[in-house]
């Protein structure tokens, strides 16, 4: 493994931790960024399951951005996962940004979906 990898996997580890202390028996709103693609999902770690997710990749989206890695990108993903998340009935979440640090996209995703009625 990279010097860059293992430090990825540190940050990711160390953030989920904490996260995990702070829950609350709350969801957890993660976050996956590569370089074309973002992706969301609302995790409940005391049942393992997914319980809302969505990408770029969406059918819903993919013919409306003109590209996957920008911020509007993100802005629209995190709209769709938390009206997702609404309707699945899960209002209050942690925002789990892995290893990324709290800029551009993933910052945009988090900030529409607290618009689109997620708290965290």
């Amino acid at each position: 493994m990279s010097a860059m990898n293992q430090s990825f996997v540190r940050r990711s580890r160390r953030v989920r931790h904490r996260l995990k202390k702070a829950a609350n028996d709350r969801a957890r709103l993660s976050v996956f960024r590569s370089s074309k693609h973002i992706y969301a999902q609302v995790i409940d770690d005391q049942g393992g399951k997914t319980l809302a997710a969505a990408s770029s990749l969406d059918k819903e989206l993919r013919g409306a951005l003109p590209k996957g890695c920008d911020i509007a990108a993100a802005q629209a993903v995190g709209k769709l996962v938390a009206e997702r998340a609404v309707t699945a009935g899960v209002k209050d979440v942690v925002f789990d940004r892995g290893g990324y640090i709290y800029h551009g996209r993933v910052k945009a995703l988090a900030d529409a979906a607290r618009e689109a009625g997620l708290n965290f």
